[in-house]
């Protein structure tokens, strides 16, 4: 089993075993392609979403899209 880390997420404490962002978004239920990410006070761009490692006491502030009409 993967070792679980402690991210702050929107405010609020998550453990995770997830090492990247692309791989914690996709265990939120969410598209890495359809979010913003703001990791440790910078915005990652969607792009490097499945390269930026996650690390214990990260903060990530995460943004989904939503459409309608």
């Amino acid at each position: 089993m993967a070792q679980q880390i402690t991210l702050t997420v929107n405010g609020d404490a998550r453990k995770t075993a997830a090492a990247t962002i692309a791989d914690f978004v996709r265990e939120l239920g969410l598209e890495p392609q359809k979010v913003a990410v703001e990791h440790n006070g910078e915005i990652s761009p969607r792009s490097g979403l499945e390269a930026a490692a996650l690390t214990d006491g990260d903060h990530l502030e995460i943004v989904h899209f939503v459409g309608g009409g």
